[in-house]
């Protein structure tokens, strides 16, 4: 069976836990996770540093395969686990997605990061909101790209779901969980029209709520 550690709340073990969810894959039946990171602790541990040297979740071990980093790990689970073809794999879907993961990653994190821990795990009274509220906007402007891509096709790849969409998709909930808890710290959030309607397709036709309904409540 194969085994995770992470949290639930941390949204890469989510990308991990909704790429699973997609392939029909169930806890407790096809893979065991454990609790890790933050308050339940373990990733520092030396067992746990054998296996991941970073000491972050998630983490992932299948048969003799251990791997880290989440988009990879989704990567892997598509290749090995998609027999029934959840995902499309022609190579325009497939490296349509590929573009987003590596911008969701490498683009779109590290800005919306700042506001983010900012507002969520630093102390109030360490709080840097200048820095909060710029980085915000800059991600607006980020998500508005995605939206212009959004206008044209349904789904980030094309118009069939891949796991493109599941990074991006955790991150804009974050985007909007942190103006509707903290508006006067992020300033405005612009209508989006064309990602809004990709995150409702992404609710009634995904295991999107079934990940993130209760523990996209990271702000408490």
């Amino acid at each position: 069976m194969m085994r995770l550690w992470g949290r639930k709340s941390s949204i890469n073990v989510q990308k991990v836990l909704w790429c699973l969810a997609e392939l029909g894959l169930e806890e407790d039946k096809d893979f065991e996770r454990l609790d890790a990171g933050l308050h339940f602790g373990i990733n520092r541990t030396p067992e746990f540093l054998k296996l991941n040297p970073n000491g972050l979740v998630p983490t992932l071990i299948d048969g003799d395969i251990t791997l880290w980093e989440s988009n990879t790990i989704m990567r892997y689970l598509v290749r090995q686990y998609n027999q029934k073809n959840r995902f499309p794999e022609d190579l325009a879907s497939q490296y349509g997605s590929e573009k987003w993961l590596d911008w969701q990653l490498g683009t779109m994190w590290p800005v919306l990061r700042i506001p983010f821990l900012g507002l969520t795990r630093v102390p109030e009274a360490e709080r840097n909101y200048v820095a909060i509220q710029k980085s915000y906007q800059e991600a607006n402007d980020l998500l508005s790209l995605l939206d212009q891509t959004l206008a044209n096709q349904l789904y980030c790849s094309g118009n069939r779901f891949h796991i493109g969409d599941i990074a991006l998709a955790l991150c804009v909930g974050r985007w909007i969980l942190l103006h509707q808890t903290f508006p006067e710290k992020t300033g405005p959030r612009p209508n989006l029209k064309h990602l809004e309607a990709w995150l409702k397709r992404l609710e009634t036709e995904t295991h999107f709520n079934t990940i993130a309904e209760k523990e996209l409540n990271i702000i408490k």
